[in-house]
């Protein structure tokens, strides 16, 4: 049984966490590629074509959803390695512990609650 002040196997969870990133990264890699080669050789007027707006709203789109999900994957890579050096659950700013409750809904955080 976990404790309250104990994340559970938080090197899983951080695992589990990177692949559903790397996933994600590459699907909208994907999306982002396909819509790329979708317009090549499509001359859009973005200005003036009722469908150019859409291309470029959903170009954007994943643009700022890849940039969120690769920084999630850096969040998970910092997390794990203040896993490996065993500061993992300390709060980065102030340095006192991190709630296993707060590390289990987000265990790549850096912070305790007060601190967030």
């Amino acid at each position: 049984m976990t404790s309250h002040s104990e994340p559970s196997d938080p090197h899983s969870r951080l695992e589990e966490l990177r692949a559903a990133a790397t996933r994600r990264a590459a699907s909208l890699v994907r999306s982002f590629d396909g819509i790329v080669e979708a317009t090549i050789d499509v001359a859009t007027d973005d200005e003036h074509d009722p469908e150019g707006h859409t291309i470029a709203w959903e170009r954007q789109q994943i643009a700022a959803l890849l940039d969120e999900t690769r920084a999630s994957l850096a969040d998970i890579e910092a997390a794990e390695r203040r896993l490996g050096d065993g500061r993992y659950g300390i709060c980065a700013r102030c340095g006192g512990e991190i709630a296993g409750e707060r590390l289990d809904a987000l265990p790549a955080t850096p912070s305790c609650v007060g601190c967030a």
